[in-house]
């Protein structure tokens, strides 16, 4: 079983002691943030600080003009950070201490495009827009993650590219100070408040034979309603097609950055997050029966625990065998303690090839104890 470990850049500004806590994980990997959105972060270890706030979505790779000229939508450098290629900074430090590095790619989830260009983001039923969604209906989206993806494996050697966010970002993905939960929402009503208005989809929709204001209504109907599922709520006379227009939509945009990674990079190894619900949005796009067929490996949301093995067998039916198989897991919930033996178990029963550990900035030692006892089993049963 491999595992990989997430980093970004800044978790190696003011640290010199993370590149050898890593390097004593013995990862196969690191996933390093070429990309990434707003937040908030802990750092219980960093030498100088325990809380971090990043405002802006941001590239950390150089920006470069000849690549971005003309397009609609363009990446913003960090300016809190000196120099404008902090992953190729943390790259080369994990380099020299003979760690292979992944570039990790957010695509549809950036909050400072969204601001700037409100008529290319998610638009719910009700009209109201999710400023940090881009909807990857637009093509200017799809311009944009497609050109992301190439100019990241450009800018320096990888290992691969872990894609995340790679179609609708819906209303859970949090942002600025999110009060969401407490609307005691269901799960078919967050999916419902998730199914985008804009109007490249509203055109999408119509060249499918959807109505989109009738469905619209239907779901303002719907949403805090008794229906079970998001299957009951818009009818079997609609819900199908528009679950097909949206695997549609994923398929298309991963087609055209894997295009654009392998045109860059032949041996770049892809990686996408991925799910099996037809609904799910947000950092792990669905995944239909096509649209992936030059990944490598997919990876399925893993931080609840009791909805674990079925996400996997789920997505393991659908991915079939040919790629690996990997899920997210948070260290922090479920994991310290005797029963990490177990939990291996499970998941090498269910197939998992992979185990993706967020987020190894963010770790405190309870976390960082947890990994080396994953670690440590793993290499006795390899043994």
């Amino acid at each position: 079983m491999k595992l990989t470990g997430y980093a970004y850049p800044w978790d190696f500004v003011g640290d010199d002691e993370f590149v050898a806590r890593v390097a004593a994980l013995e990862l196969d990997a690191v996933a390093l943030a070429a990309t990434y959105h707003a937040a908030r972060l802990g750092t219980p270890l960093h030498p100088s600080r325990r809380v971090l706030e990043i405002t802006d979505s941001a590239c950390y790779v150089p920006v470069r003009d000849e690549a971005w000229r003309g397009h609609r939508l363009r990446p913003s450098p960090p300016d809190w950070l000196e120099g404008p290629d902090a992953f190729g900074a943390a790259r080369d430090a994990l380099a020299a201490s003979g760690i292979a590095t992944d570039a990790w790619v957010v695509l549809c989830h950036d909050d400072t495009l969204g601001q700037l260009h409100p008529e290319l983001v998610t638009r719910n039923a009700f009209g109201d827009r999710y400023p940090y969604a881009l909807c990857p209906a637009s093509p200017d989206v799809r311009e944009y993650a497609e050109t992301l993806s190439e100019e990241v494996v450009l800018a320096h050697h990888v290992r691969g590219v872990v894609l995340e966010a790679c179609g609708p970002v819906g209303v859970e993905h949090a942002a600025l100070h999110d009060k969401v939960e407490f609307a005691s929402w269901s799960a078919t009503d967050l999916a419902l408040l998730s199914l985008c208005f804009c109007d490249a989809c509203r055109l999408a929709m119509r060249t499918v034979g959807l109505d989109a204001d009738e469905l619209a209504e239907r779901i303002r109907g719907a949403v805090g309603g008794p229906a079970r599922s998001v299957e009951e709520a818009l009818g079997a006379d609609v819900a199908p097609t528009l679950a097909t227009l949206r695997q549609g939509l994923v398929a298309t945009l991963l087609r055209g950055c894997i295009e654009r990674i392998r045109r860059a990079s032949p041996e770049a190894r892809v990686t996408v997050f991925g799910a099996a619900d037809p609904w799910t949005t947000g950092s792990f796009c669905a995944l239909g029966a096509t649209g992936y067929e030059r990944v490598d490996a997919v990876v399925a949301n893993g931080w609840d625990d009791e909805t674990r093995q079925s996400r996997l067998a789920h997505l393991r039916e659908i991915a079939g065998h040919s790629r690996a198989l990997g899920t997210y897991l948070r260290l922090d919930k479920g994991w310290p303690g005797y029963h990490v033996r177990r939990e291996l178990g499970r998941l090498a029963a269910a197939g998992v090839d992979e185990l993706h550990l967020y987020h190894l900035g963010l770790w405190s030692d309870s976390q960082w104890q947890a990994a080396r006892d994953v670690m440590a089993i793993l290499r006795e049963e390899n043994a």
